[in-house]
């Protein structure tokens, strides 16, 4: 599942419609999905309160918040729109981890609204891909309200994203990608070496792992991933707010490892094209950024830490 994300305006305008709007009938969404002229949906599913909010300048976009933290955006009538900053940066990661239009094999850990499942499917027509998403209940009020397009090629399993790598063959993933939180948080299990490595045996040759966290002040937990994921892999970089990397707010950071060369030039011309302020490290810079960080292990890591209060509005 998707953890906190900005979009080009804050959330806080979301508005909970809880009683009216969770008793529709479902069978009133169209073939295309829910419309705006529906409203809001609020609805609990097994982890928490999950909201649709629409998109107040796209008519068919949706936002998807869990107990008031967002974690996806959805455009229904464009798929390769990727609202919240953390989604473009996997996407800029997902444009380069192969020719353009070329299928792929994706395992995505951690579901949500299938923003980057749609967004694959959209620009490589023709992948294959699986989603471990742990929310059943989740994923059933997605695939109601925003469902996916007919020949796209997306199973969503309802199960736990390590549970669902360990049982991943061995060489057959061309990117692997981690979105995987409890609430706000990124669980330990699913952020340690063993974790990495689990992933890393699922790649195919020249594929990618990518993963999406978050952290703040400090950056104990970023500054741990970062050594986590290169023992692992000899080639890893790191894309986040310059204010995220000097601790002044909490947000996302995407992190990205393989067992070659990244391309770190391109990636950083995309990442400077995009609307939102971000930073490419990689090399010396990104071992400086660890700051001597010890990686994660079963035994000793820890999920990412609480988001500070009044974060998400």
């Amino acid at each position: 599942m998707a953890g906190m994300g900005r979009s080009s305006r804050a959330a806080k305008n979301s508005g909970r419609s809880q009683g009216q709007d969770a008793t529709e009938d479902a069978a009133a969404t169209g073939a295309d999905g829910r419309t705006h002229a529906q409203g809001p949906l609020a609805r609990p599913v097994d982890s928490g309160l999950a909201e649709l909010v629409p998109d107040r300048d796209r008519p068919q976009a949706w936002s998807l918040l869990l107990d008031g933290a967002p974690q996806s955006m959805v455009d229904l009538a464009d798929p390769t729109h990727l609202g919240f900053e953390y989604q473009r940066r996997l996407g800029h990661l997902i444009d380069l981890v192969a020719p353009a239009g070329r299928p792929l094999t994706v395992l995505h850990l951690g579901g949500g609204a299938l923003t980057l499942a749609r967004y694959v499917a959209a620009t490589r027509p023709r992948s294959r891909q699986q989603v471990a998403e742990i929310d059943s209940a989740l994923t059933e009020l997605v695939r109601t309200e925003m469902p996916l397009e007919r020949g796209w090629q997306i199973k969503v399993r309802g199960a736990d994203a390590r549970a669902v790598l360990e049982r991943t063959p061995e060489g057959v993933v061309d990117l692997v990608i981690a979105d995987v939180f409890s609430g706000a948080r990124v669980p330990a299990h699913c952020a340690t070496v063993e974790f990495v490595a689990l992933a890393a045996r699922a790649l195919a040759a020249g594929g990618w792992y990518a993963a999406n966290i978050a952290d703040g002040s400090a950056l104990r937990f970023a500054r741990a991933q970062v050594a986590t994921l290169a023992a692992v892999f000899p080639e890893t970089c790191l894309v986040a707010d310059p204010a995220v990397l000097r601790g002044k707010r909490f947000g996302n950071l995407i992190l990205a490892g393989a067992h070659h060369p990244l391309p770190i030039p391109e990636l950083t011309r995309k990442v400077a094209g995009d609307s939102a302020l971000g930073r490419v490290e990689s090399g010396r810079t990104l071992t400086d950024f660890t700051a001597g960080a010890a990686p994660a292990t079963d035994a000793t890591g820890g999920p990412s830490p609480e988001p500070p209060p009044g974060v998400f509005h």
